[in-house]
């Protein structure tokens, strides 16, 4: 299976399927995902912001630059792994997706994990968290892995804060780095 084209039929399908149409409408790009399609981690953000939607790449703004650095302190780099947002198109003024709006965009989703089939998933923020874990607070689990059960197959899910939330709150910075340092070792324990 070329898992590039899968996942261009899923962008397609969006497109098709008109998923959105007041987020499409303000939107400069419809903003999928980007890295190795055959990766072990796929991150989920919550959506894109205005760098995202300009350039139509996910966290590649100020949290993604974090992002990287904490990629780096864990011997990884973007080529690496997959990210990708519930949502894919920016909310206006950067604003929280909407419930019903991260519904619509849920089956995507789910379409492109079944693609590329990773051992682990982050979820970055509550927003991406709350659909693999529900009835959980990200403050309450992060960093600790959970297996949940995803079709035919178990995953491994990782709850991490928002890499924005410790551009806001310095003191989280530390907190998320040191969460992100325990995943290469939860893969080595999967595989």
């Amino acid at each position: 299976m070329d898992k590039q084209a899968e996942l261009d039929k899923v962008r397609q399908a969006i497109v098709d399927n008109n998923v959105c149409p007041g987020l499409a409408a303000q939107a400069t790009n419809l903003v999928m995902g980007d890295g190795n399609v055959d990766a072990d981690i796929v991150f989920i953000g919550e959506a894109p912001g205005k760098n995202e939607d300009e350039q139509g790449l996910p966290f590649v703004g100020a949290a993604g630059k974090f992002l990287n650095e904490m990629l780096a302190e864990a011997g990884l780099v973007r080529s690496d792994v997959y990210i990708t947002n519930i949502v894919k198109y920016r909310p206006p003024n950067n604003r929280d997706p909407l419930p019903d709006e991260k519904k619509a965009f849920w089956p995507y989703l789910l379409k492109q994990l079944q693609i590329i089939q990773p051992k682990v998933v982050i979820t970055l923020g509550r927003h991406s968290m709350e659909y693999f874990l529900p009835d959980m607070k990200i403050s309450q689990i992060h960093g600790q892995p959970k297996r949940i059960q995803f079709g035919d197959s178990k995953l491994v899910i990782v709850p991490l804060y928002h890499p924005a939330a410790a551009l806001y709150n310095g003191s989280m910075r530390q907190t998320l780095i040191d969460d992100f340092l325990t995943v290469p070792e939860i893969i080595k324990k999967i595989s």
